[in-house]
């Protein structure tokens, strides 16, 4: 029986030494990443009228990443704070940003997004994946 119970007390060791080792969501790459792919494609969207948004498309890779969140052992209710919170949403349009510059475009100027999204679909990359040419 005393066996029985250690064995008890180092599983729970190990299952609180998981939970307090897991890292905020905003560190996690493949979410991370996942996001800023929405955020980019969504910018183009928005700013290129040649551009549509593939919504279905969108809507599972961002349920996909909400999954893989929930696997990591990520709740609900964090999952659901770190998608609303300000900060994380300036710091993802940052990051949005920055790719767009990256990739010789002006996030202010139609015609240079249009060509990234067009550059984007023909890559078939996470970006060019939630988008569509009209």
């Amino acid at each position: 029986m005393r066996g029985v119970k250690a064995g008890f007390f180092i599983a729970a060791l190990f299952a609180a030494g998981a939970a307090q080792a897991r890292v905020p969501l905003a560190e996690v790459k493949p979410i991370n990443d996942g996001l800023t792919a929405v955020a980019i494609a969504d910018h183009i969207r928005i700013k290129c009228d040649d551009i549509s948004a593939r919504l279905v498309v969108a809507w599972r890779y961002i349920g996909q990443l909400e999954d893989q969140a929930k696997a990591m052992g990520y709740t609900d209710d964090e999952i659901e704070h770190f998608v609303t919170d300000k900060k994380e949403k300036k710091r993802v349009a940052a990051l949005a940003a920055d790719y767009i510059r990256a990739h010789n475009a002006d996030p202010k100027d139609p015609a240079t997004l249009c060509a990234l999204g067009r550059a984007e679909i023909a890559a078939g990359s996470s970006i060019g994946q939630l988008l569509r040419e009209n």
